[in-house]
């Protein structure tokens, strides 16, 4: 028997990333997923791909020190297919910047900001595309 599973967590507000991504922004991304994923006596199963913030010493010294409440799996190397946000890029490009000009990066980021708020708003749109990983 198939046990039903939460497809979106419980997340309150929108996390504002820095632009780049590196150990530093990571942990705090981490912190901050933290404050928004724990309940009580609940284990979180936390998939990641391989970008080097991901392996980074510091990086696996946080998860030792949650370990309590988070699990953390790391997708093999070149393996998009098994990398759930794959789909969502697709649908992303599609719906928003395929075979489209942008004049400025705001608007590119305008694009995104719009395609990606309709995710959130409304996650039902882009469930077809988790459901091969639940």
């Amino acid at each position: 028997m198939r046990q039903t599973k939460e497809t979106y967590p419980k997340i309150k507000k929108k996390h504002s990333a820095d632009e780049v991504f590196n150990v530093p922004s990571y942990l705090n991304f981490l912190e901050y997923m933290a404050t928004e994923m724990f309940e009580k006596d609940k284990k979180v199963y936390f998939i990641q791909d391989n970008a080097s913030y991901h392996k980074s010493s510091e990086t696996w010294q946080w998860f030792k020190e949650n370990k309590k409440w988070i699990e953390v799996y790391n997708l093999p190397p070149y393996c998009p297919e098994l990398n759930a946000a794959e789909p969502l890029w697709k649908f992303t490009r599609k719906s928003g910047t395929h075979n489209k000009h942008f004049e400025t990066v705001e608007q590119l980021s305008s694009t995104l900001e719009r395609v990606l708020g309709n995710m959130y708003e409304n996650p039902n749109q882009i469930s077809g595309y988790m459901s091969p990983f639940l």
